[in-house]
């Protein structure tokens, strides 16, 4: 949720600062797509989970794999939902981060907030995507994809404040 709440503080800097940034009317947009999408991932990740306690809560496997096979596949969306909301946080810092130096100064407290709310978001992501990754002992980069979604929006939440 922190997400989407700070897509909807650079959309709103964004909207009062086109006299200062020509391209504010393009970050107001594409804040908007991202602050819904982030509010529809809350509830994907929460039917996620709910997928691998079913999984879990299944009877233990009769040499078919078939629980196993759940399991893993409900792990797998487990982490790719707080995936995609690492890499949301991530534009979303870095949207706030700009916004921060060049946009109206006015609203920089609520882009320095957004930076920080994207960051916080993206840290909060990732340790769901390595949670799931590890107890699925799922292959693949989600996590590394993750780990540079934290450090996008960490040095962009930075460069906020600075």
């Amino acid at each position: 949720m922190a997400g989407a709440m700070a897509a909807g503080l650079v959309a709103m800097a964004a909207r009062f600062s086109v006299a200062q940034l020509p391209a504010a009317e393009e970050l107001a947009c594409r804040a908007d797509e991202l602050r819904l999408r982030a509010a529809e991932l809350v509830d994907e990740d929460a039917a996620a989970y709910g997928r691998v306690l079913d999984a879990f809560a299944l009877p233990r496997d009769d040499g078919t794999g078939q629980r196993t096979r759940q399991v893993r596949e409900a792990l797998e969306r487990a982490a790719a939902v707080p995936a995609e909301m690492t890499e949301i946080a991530a534009e979303v810092a870095g949207m706030a981060a700009r916004l921060a130096g060049a946009g109206n100064p006015n609203l920089r407290g609520d882009s320095i907030s957004a930076a920080l709310l994207a960051e916080a978001s993206a840290r909060c992501a990732a340790a769901l995507v390595d949670i799931n990754a590890a107890l699925g002992k799922l292959g693949g980069d989600l996590p590394h994809r993750a780990a540079q979604n934290v450090a996008a929006a960490h040095v962009a939440a930075r460069e906020a404040t600075a």
